[in-house]
């Protein structure tokens, strides 16, 4: 962690010097500073969201609301960003993938964002919540059995459960096929890393996946946006796919890891339920954490800042949800007023199954490791140094060695223990190789979600 700064310090991305830097290694060893040095703008600020890309950051909690539920005077089509239009964004920055016009109801307005919208609404509205604990549940056995059988009793629970556990979730609601569901994660894993021709990879799988569910319809996620009343064109429904993904799987990882941390962490009350580390990392460590980017359809002004029409508005889901102004009386707000789902037409549709999904999987791995702990403090965890998510680079873990049951046995039962509640483990018999032998056992081909689709069937 960054040590306290000394008052005459000028720190770095001073107004002095620019606008606020929110991206790079200063800012992921010490967000909270940088929110701090930034309300004393007032309600919102100038930054630099990557090089040579400047925002408008709203950080003040009322005026995120403001912008958030005024459609009229505050729209999601980036097609009017001027900067964009007048060639100032360089080609290569990483705030295209996350601020360019998409056709889908993120960065639609009106009728059309009304019409996307409702699609994906509606066909999130069959998924069944019994049915998603236990995917939820199912792929986070699998996960932890890839891992929990090291003799060494370590692991890295980012890179090893929170970041792979929403990947198998959403491709088997989707419905995919173990192939294309390799595709898939591949190339949403590869946008979020940045590796080239990852949209090439996730576009093409998603094509077929498409064209598949109009020869076979099954009942999956696909299937329900391609039949709703809508009548989305193929290409709509691709980037409703793509939306889901990517609106889905990076939050939710963070939500995982930042929860799994807060409960094991040093600070956490003993007894308190998995709900409240999940809410509390939701108000306080916001998994998007600055994103929603709007345009003002005339200049307007915030907290004494005039922002002309058109020029980028971000919302600091992270800064607004810690502002000083809510301290007072914030034990008086619901415990769901935060914004880590938005506001507004644009709020989340997923927000019950995201905090769902969360939860199980926090509570199962402390079922399945009911003597997990973290190896270093929750204070001396480092965040990823991007702008757009609140994301622990790693969370390194340590557990007594155990076999893990596979899919048949686990599957059954949707009731979620707490780990003082936990009985023994299961037979080693039921489990897969240990990292000891497993050089010499044979192993499933394919990507991730061939290998965990092998494993549910017990191959």
């Amino acid at each position: 962690m960054q040590q306290p700064r000394e008052p005459q310090e000028i720190p770095p991305g001073c107004p002095a010097h620019g606008n606020v830097q929110m991206y790079g290694p200063s800012f992921g060893a010490d967000p909270d500073s940088h929110y701090e040095q930034l309300r004393s703008f007032g309600h919102s600020a100038p930054v630099d969201i990557a090089p040579d890309v400047q925002a408008e950051l709203v950080t003040s909690y009322d005026a995120a609301l403001h912008v958030l539920q005024n459609p009229a005077s505050f729209v999601r089509d980036s097609r009017r960003w001027n900067a964009l239009n007048e060639g100032r964004v360089p080609a290569d920055s990483p705030a295209l993938p996350m601020m360019g016009y998409r056709p889908n109801a993120l960065f639609s307005d009106g009728a059309a964002h009304a019409r996307l919208r409702q699609a994906v609404t509606d066909s999130l509205a069959t998924v069944n919540e019994h049915q998603l604990i236990r995917q939820t549940q199912q792929s986070a056995n699998y996960l932890i059995s890839q891992f929990s059988t090291d003799i060494r009793g370590q692991a890295e629970l980012m890179a090893e459960y929170a970041q792979p556990l929403p990947l198998l979730v959403f491709s088997d609601l989707f419905g995919c096929p173990p192939e294309i569901g390799d595709r898939v994660i591949a190339g949403i894993s590869g946008i979020f890393e940045g590796t080239p021709g990852s949209d090439e990879v996730l576009g093409g799988a998603l094509t077929e996946l498409i064209a598949l569910k109009r020869r076979r319809p099954a009942a999956d996620l696909t299937t329900r946006l391609m039949g709703h009343a809508a009548q989305l064109s193929d290409e709509e429904v691709l980037h409703q796919l793509v939306t889901l993904l990517s609106g889905g799987t990076a939050p939710l990882a963070a939500a995982i890891g930042t929860s799994s941390a807060l409960y094991l962490g040093e600070d956490w009350q003993v007894g308190l339920p998995v709900e409240d580390a999940v809410s509390q990392t939701l108000w306080n460590y916001a998994p998007i954490a600055n994103y929603a980017a709007h345009y003002p359809t005339h200049d307007v002004e915030l907290g004494g800042r005039v922002i002309r029409a058109n020029d980028p508005i971000l919302i600091s889901f992270a800064a607004a949800n810690t502002d000083p102004k809510l301290t007072d009386h914030r034990e008086q707000l619901s415990a769901k007023a935060h914004l880590a789902f938005g506001a507004g037409p644009h709020a989340c549709p997923a927000k019950d199954p995201a905090f769902m999904i969360a939860v199980t999987a926090v509570e199962a791995l402390l079922n399945r490791l009911p003597d997990v702990e973290m190896r270093v403090p929750f204070k001396a965890l480092t965040w990823a140094p991007s702008p757009w998510s609140r994301l622990l680079v790693t969370l390194p873990i340590r557990f007594t060695p155990r076999a893990v049951p596979q899919a048949a046995e686990s599957a059954g039962s949707n009731a979620v223990q707490m780990p003082q509640q936990q009985t023994t483990a299961s037979s080693p018999s039921t489990a897969g190789p240990s990292r000891t032998n497993a050089s010499f056992a044979p192993q499933p081909k394919g990507g991730l979600f061939s290998r965990f689709l092998a494993w549910t069937r017990g191959e």
